[in-house]
C-alpha cells in the first residue's frame, strides 16, 4: 500500500495562449480541484514577463504544481495526492483534456509503499480533509 500517487508530467504540443497567462491556467487548476474531489488549502501564481506562468496549489491531500514555456508550448505539471488513488488520475486527466497536448512524457510514482496496510489508521492529510467538508 503507497500512501500517495505522484504523477509529474511534461506536456508539448499546447496550444501557446494556453499557456502565456497565468489566468488560464489558474482557471484549469483550479477547477481540476474540484472535479478531483481535492482539498484547496491556498495557492500562488506567478505571471512571467512577457509570458509564461508558473503556480502551486496546497492541497490536504499534498499538491499540484506546474511552470510553462508558452515558446516551446509546454508545461511541467507535478501533481502529488494521497489518499485515493483516483483522485491524482481525474484532476490530471481534466488538466490534460484542458490543454490538449500532442504529446506527454508522463511518471507516475507510488509514494511511501514501504508503509504497512492498516484499516484502523487515517492519514492525517485525510482526516484535515474530512474536517473541511
Amino acid at each position: 500500500m503507497a500512501v500517495g500517487i505522484h504523477i509529474l508530467a511534461d506536456m508539448y504540443g499546447i496550444e501557446p495562449e494556453l499557456l502565456e497567462r497565468k489566468e488560464s491556467l489558474m482557471e484549469i487548476i483550479e477547477r481540476s480541484i474540484r472535479v478531483g474531489n481535492l482539498t484547496k488549502i491556498s495557492s500562488d501564481y506567478y505571471q512571467f514577463e512577457p509570458m509564461g506562468a508558473s503556480g502551486i496549489v496546497l492541497l490536504a491531500e499534498s499538491h499540484i504544481s506546474f511552470h510553462t514555456w508558452p515558446e516551446y508550448g509546454m508545461i511541467a505539471l507535478d501533481l502529488f495526492t494521497c489518499g485515493d488513488p483516483e483522485k491524482a488520475d481525474i484532476a490530471f486527466e481534466y488538466i490534460r483534456d484542458k490543454l490538449k497536448p500532442t504529446e506527454i512524457q508522463f511518471n507516475k510514482h507510488e509514494r511511501g509503499s514501504r508503509v504497512a496496510s492498516s484499516e484502523s489508521v487515517q492519514p492525517a492529510a485525510s482526516q484535515f480533509a474530512s474536517s473541511l467538508q
